[in-house]
């Protein structure tokens, strides 16, 4: 269960430009060590930079802009409203060490700082939704719907720790205070890091199409084999993880959750129960009813949320061919 953990709030940004900017390093116990980025979150950000008093926080990043850090790698999850004034007033759970490693160390940039071209932020009144804007050139710039894809959606947010995407969509701009340069032209693989890695865009007037907005969603992932497409299905539902039984699961099922994450395809339908270990507190879905073609899980039929007649020993594994 999630607990104030006070030996948490020494913490630092190592190896950016400045304070404000780095590979995050925490301090427990007199060791330092990283944070894996399966634990971190705009919101924990926002709590350290406040902590730092570097301001506000701009962006959660990958290893790619920091560097791999050494020695031990926390895997402790910040559960953070945003508005605390340092980490040790967030509670925290633990995350498996085993799926962590120096490659997924987690780096913030916190304003004011020289910004990186890049950087990307959402303008919606939630977290993980709404208009995107591009840092480029040193300017914030709207980005056009045009040519724009599932693929460099995906690389959003992931870039700001935000898991998959559920939707993209053009709309007029609500926010005719910035810049009239827009942005249009990125192409992605996917498997980057952050839009920096994208192929460069090119810069046009705002008013000749519609601007873009997103709508990611961290409710899905995979637990339990060391990798991101792969493991133990877990959803997240009304503040808490929790699983899916594996009753009427079939391949299809499978298809539609390795789409979701990104992932490819099911390779396999593992009918042994518990193929990645039984996991623990709710058992969320039960009797999933994919067609296969679906974009979610979400979009499938169930009895509903909390519904079933399992136990963890039956919890559903999945297993995909990889990251697209």
């Amino acid at each position: 269960s999630a607990c104030v953990f006070s030996l948490s709030a020494l913490a630092i940004l190592v190896n950016g430009p400045d304070i404000c900017s780095g590979r995050v390093e925490r301090q427990y116990f007199s060791k330092w060590g990283t944070v894996c980025d399966a634990c971190w979150d705009m919101r924990a950000a926002s709590v350290l930079c406040r902590q730092l008093n570097c301001g506000i926080a701009v962006s959660v990043v990958g290893s790619d802009w920091f560097g791999e850090g050494s020695d031990e790698i926390w895997a402790d999850v910040f559960d953070c409203d945003g508005n605390e004034t340092k980490l040790s007033e967030c509670s925290i759970s633990s995350w498996s060490r085993a799926e962590c490693s120096h490659r997924r160390d987690v780096g913030v940039i916190c304003s004011p700082l020289a910004l990186h071209d890049g950087l990307v932020q959402l303008s919606g009144e939630r977290q993980c939704e709404g208009e995107v804007e591009v840092f480029i050139h040193q300017v914030w710039r709207r980005v056009l719907l045009d040519s724009w894809s599932l693929t460099e959606s995906s690389v959003v947010c992931r870039q700001l720790g935000c898991g998959s995407v559920l939707n993209f969509y053009g709309s007029s701009s609500s926010r005719p205070e910035h810049s009239h340069e827009c942005v249009t032209g990125f192409q992605c693989s996917g498997s980057e890091a952050h839009l920096g890695n994208c192929s460069s865009p090119q810069t046009l007037n705002c008013s000749s199409t519609q601007q873009l907005s997103i709508t990611c969603c961290r409710s899905i992932r995979l637990v339990g084999s060391g990798g991101d497409c792969a493991g133990r299905l877990e959803v997240f539902h009304s503040g808490s993880w929790g699983t899916v039984c594996d009753d009427s699961w079939d391949i299809k099922d499978a298809h539609v959750v390795c789409r979701q994450l990104q992932c490819g395809v099911a390779l396999s339908n593992q009918q042994v129960p518990a193929w990645f270990g039984p996991g623990s507190g709710p058992i969320w879905l039960d009797d999933v009813a994919c067609e296969g073609n679906e974009t979610s899980l979400w979009s499938c039929s169930s009895p509903g949320w909390g519904k079933h007649d399992c136990q963890h020993k039956e919890d559903v594994g999945v297993v995909c061919s990889g990251k697209q």
